[in-house]
């Protein structure tokens, strides 16, 4: 399995892979598919501070995971916020999401981010475990912020201090 940065390229791709999310899931909260062209956007303004990384194998794009600003505000520049969708048909418990996410996380670090905070749809079982794998610990919890599918969703938050997990070395 081959990760590297996304390009905009890949813009067809990586939006067919979260459209089947926004279309199917509750994982992410947007309720319409993306055009290419905005998808392509969204990489173009990642990408001009943040990692977008993309895993593939024999040339078939298999998911990808990125980082963008947590909040807006100046004193929140050394806090990402981190994301990673998976081909609805790659397989699954291959390592290709840890993988994807511990490049993330270690490009994240060289860019000297803190800290890292990932927003989870709940319930995504597979999601927390990946995150706490990883060394994340949960941070808060909201009830009900999301309503799609006709219900409510409720949120969790959970964090990774990037610096501590380096010292560790143990997830990274």
């Amino acid at each position: 399995m081959l990760i590297r940065d996304a390009t905009l390229e890949d813009a067809a791709a990586l939006c067919s892979i979260y459209n089947h999310y926004i279309t199917r899931t509750t994982i992410t909260f947007e309720e319409q598919p993306l055009q290419t062209e905005a998808f392509a956007e969204r990489i173009r303004g990642v990408r001009a501070s943040y990692p977008w990384l993309v895993a593939e194998k024999g040339g078939v794009v298999l998911g990808y995971a990125y980082a963008r600003a947590w909040q807006s505000r100046s004193a929140y520049r050394h806090t990402a916020e981190s994301s990673v969708y998976l081909h609805p048909q790659a397989p699954r418990r291959q390592g290709t999401g840890e993988q994807l996410y511990r490049s993330l996380l270690l490009q994240l670090a060289s860019r000297k981010i803190h800290r890292v905070i990932a927003a989870i749809a709940v319930p995504n079982e597979s999601s927390i475990a990946l995150h706490h794998k990883l060394g994340f610990d949960e941070a808060g919890y909201f009830h009900e912020v999301g309503y799609k599918f006709r219900r409510w969703i409720d949120v969790l938050y959970m964090e990774l201090p990037l610096d501590s997990a380096l010292r560790r070395n143990d997830n990274l």
